[in-house]
């Protein structure tokens, strides 16, 4: 087989609409609990319950719109369109939550927050629209063989759109300004971000092609028939061995654990801050803006790490740096009453550890296939992961209303811990190679 090599640019291209769905979810999660909290005096259950409703929505309008968009073709292609209408109506619908925001914060009334929650239900619908057809666009795109590195470079992007919310946030709501207002105005944050999300997607559709570009790759893909690993009993479906059957309920309860512990942290930190320290949403986005920018950093190198030790060791070693990211956490935050540069270190960790265990993390699921249906193997990976998401934000919530606002980082810790424990079960999907440089380190990841 002639030598591959993946085309960066293009990558980056169709990575456009992977930037701004994560901008909008790390401002959906930042800001949200807040405004819910603090202009509609939601409890922390009720808030809780609401923050878990897209991960509700999107067990089911995932996979929905993914098969949909297999079914459609027109002369955009058969992704690009759920990905126009999808950003175009989260754009519209988005600028209207900070109006009602400021609106019921001015005069409380029930039909506002009648609307509002009605409009936050349209607008998780308008995302999982087009999530899956956008994450979809890279593999129609891009040769199987180079598919792990297309990924990393898919990766960064998503990561890079977050650290431009965060850093948005930052300048615009530093604690400073914010901690003595009363009711704080967001209009310009979402109409910022809905701009960004915007102008990704007309960058993608001037320069991305999808029908021409399909087309090419998969006339590329007919002349190497040895790129299909695909294996079945005959009837369509895979039997897999008792022993990795094992491993994968393990592997995917240890996905499920971390993201209870993980997602609990994401979801209610703002509110944590405000609520322990006093700090205001910007104090909130410079930490994850920084945890963010660590896992940027990271992805490359984690992927020499796993291709010399494997994954299985590399996720266990970002298991055990979380678990002890979020118990110092808990101490650094205990009586504090503004951030500290330690923290800013400890959340930094936080960032190379989370990138540990989720750059190998769907590469030991998709490893068990053994070549059959990866698509299948996925949905499992997406279900153990949204699963968790859909009950931590209402289980931490509940902590934390009753118990009190100090067991966020404990919770956490605990249930990181525990998917250690799952994860010494797993006795396969692991791969030691030889250690490639930069983005070829991912190569490997899918073999």
């Amino acid at each position: 087989m002639n030598k591959l090599k993946l085309d960066n640019k293009r990558t980056i291209l169709v990575g456009l609409a992977f930037l701004s769905i994560c901008a909008f979810w790390q401002m959906y999660d930042n800001l949200v609990p807040l405004i819910l909290r603090e202009t509609f005096h939601m409890d922390e259950s009720l808030t809780g319950m609401i923050m878990a409703a897209d991960n509700i929505l999107a067990l089911f309008m995932l996979p929905l719109f993914g098969g949909l968009s297999d079914k459609t073709n027109t002369r955009l292609g058969s992704r690009t369109p759920y990905i126009i209408g999808g950003t175009a109506g989260a754009v519209i619908l988005m600028n209207l939550l900070p109006a009602l925001d400021n609106s019921y914060s001015r005069e409380a009334a029930e039909f506002k927050l009648a609307s509002f929650i009605i409009v936050l239900g349209l607008l998780l619908i308008a995302m999982g629209t087009y999530r899956s057809p956008a994450v979809a666009l890279m593999p129609d795109v891009t040769p199987k063989p180079l598919r792990s590195k297309a990924n990393a470079v898919i990766n960064l992007m998503g990561a890079v759109g977050g650290v431009i919310y965060l850093a948005v946030t930052a300048v615009l709501y530093p604690t400073a300004k914010v901690k003595e207002m009363a009711h704080v105005n967001y209009q310009s944050l979402f109409l910022i971000v809905s701009l960004i999300m915007a102008a990704a997607v007309v960058i993608l559709l001037a320069t991305i092609k999808e029908p021409e570009l399909v087309e090419q790759n998969r006339a590329l893909e007919k002349k190497h028939p040895e790129w299909n690993l695909a294996e079945d009993d005959g009837s369509g479906h895979e039997t897999l061995p008792a022993p990795v059957k094992k491993s994968l309920a393990f592997l995917l309860a240890s996905i499920a654990l971390w993201f209870v512990g993980y997602n609990g942290v994401t979801t209610w930190f703002s509110t944590y801050l405000a609520e322990v320290m006093g700090e205001g949403v910007g104090g909130a986005a410079t930490c994850l803006m920084v945890a963010t920018v660590g896992a940027i950093v990271s992805y490359i190198p984690i992927g020499i790490v796993a291709s010399k030790v494997g994954r299985k060791k590399t996720i266990m070693s970002g298991v055990v740096l979380l678990a002890a990211c979020f118990t110092a956490g808990f101490f650094l935050t205990h009586n504090a009453s503004s951030i500290t540069p330690v923290m800013y270190v400890a959340f930094a960790l936080v960032g190379l550890a989370w990138a540990a265990i989720n750059v190998n993390s769907l590469p030991m699921v998709v490893e068990m296939c053994r070549g059959s249906d990866v698509g299948k193997f996925t949905g499992y990976y997406y279900t153990a992961s949204m699963a968790a998401q859909v009950i931590t934000p209402m289980l931490a919530g509940t902590l934390m209303k009753s118990v009190s606002y100090q067991v966020l980082f404990p919770y956490a810790a605990f249930f990181v811990a525990m998917s250690f424990v799952t994860m010494c079960f797993v006795k396969h999907g692991d791969s030691k190679a030889e250690a490639k440089k930069g983005l070829a380190a991912f190569e490997d990841m899918d073999d």
